[in-house]
């Protein structure tokens, strides 16, 4: 099931400002703030340097320049999060899909590869490998979705058959081409399978509530027509 959704709705789901888990998602490990607080350090001597050097008198501007550059650790997450879900609220339109777990595999993604020297003075590749879940996600008209996230714990209850959930983007008002999807909803185990969590999922529950709601009514309708 594909149904479109509001231009109101879609930005609901996909918000401009980034959301509590997005902006988790960018502040990365301690190693990614470590980076950050040092960028912030640098750049706020710069400032500094600058207008000592340069003795420049614009207060106000240095002063927000200062500021800027020592909170940068802090609001970065945020610019990196906020410009990510704008390159998706720039397609025109957006649509909610209800299909199926048809099948899943675990494969091992290679990550990167790191060179080291062992306790014999050989040179060593290690490669990063990253268990991934891989899900194909179908409905009755033949729709698939073929979609790759990094393997966790809480992914062990999946099975086939299981309702999915998700948004997908396009350029065209029917939806005929897919030119991105979100991650996704497993309602029956409240699990959510995502990298990067692209939907505000308040809102998306909503929505997702609504049309389930919908769809249990429709067959009392029918048979309420039947029987006059």
């Amino acid at each position: 099931m594909l149904v479109p959704l509001t231009r109101q709705k879609f930005e609901q789901v996909i918000p401009l400002i980034a959301t509590g888990l997005q902006y988790k998602y960018y502040w990365g490990k301690f190693s990614n703030f470590l980076q950050r607080l040092l960028i912030s350090v640098v750049a706020v001597v710069v400032v500094l340097l600058v207008t000592v050097v340069f003795k420049l008198e614009f207060a106000s501007i240095v002063f927000v320049l200062g500021v800027i550059s020592a909170f940068f650790w802090l609001w970065y997450p945020v610019f990196q999060a906020s410009m990510r879900n704008l390159q998706c609220r720039r397609y025109k339109y957006g649509g909610f899909f209800r299909g199926r777990v048809l099948d899943w595999w675990i494969t091992d993604q290679l990550m990167g590869k790191q060179e080291t020297v062992n306790s014999k003075g050989e040179l060593v590749i290690v490669e990063n490998r990253e268990k991934q879940i891989n899900l194909e996600v179908g409905d009755e008209t033949g729709f698939t979705i073929e979609f790759v996230a990094p393997l966790r714990p809480a992914h062990k209850v999946i099975t086939r058959g299981q309702i999915a959930e998700m948004v997908v983007l396009s350029n065209r008002a029917d939806l005929s081409s897919i030119e991105q999807f979100s991650d996704i909803y497993i309602p029956s185990r409240d699990l959510w399978i995502s990298d990067y969590p692209y939907l505000r999922r308040d809102f998306f529950n909503e929505v997702g509530r609504r049309l389930r709601e919908d769809q249990q009514q429709k067959p009392r309708r029918r048979r309420r027509r039947a029987e006059d």
